[in-house]
């Protein structure tokens, strides 16, 4: 996976995330929308209406005084967190 970011400021973030797909878009995106100061969170890969972008591009935008990229960072270790929590969850019912 490859970040690249296409534009940030105080409140807002947009970020390329090369090789990945709606699964974990969709994944990122519901944790952000949990996170504290997280105004709004969305993703765009739709390559015919974004002029033949294939990866996709994840825009946050944040309340006055939390960081995007801090916001990002908390939305990444939620994911996780779910994820140890699945995982698991899965080993317990498969014992």
């Amino acid at each position: 996976m490859e970040l690249q970011v296409i534009e940030k400021d105080d409140t807002s973030l947009s970020i390329e995330i090369s090789g990945e797909d709606h699964t974990f878009m969709n994944v990122l995106k519901g944790a952000l929308l949990e996170t504290d100061g997280v105004d709004a969170a969305t993703y765009d890969m739709n390559p015919e209406q974004s002029g033949g972008q294939t990866d996709p591009i994840l825009t946050i935008k944040t309340e006055s005084g939390t960081d995007a990229l801090d916001a990002l960072e908390a939305g990444a270790q939620y994911v996780i967190e779910k994820a140890d929590t699945f995982e698991a969850a899965y080993e317990d019912a498969a014992a």
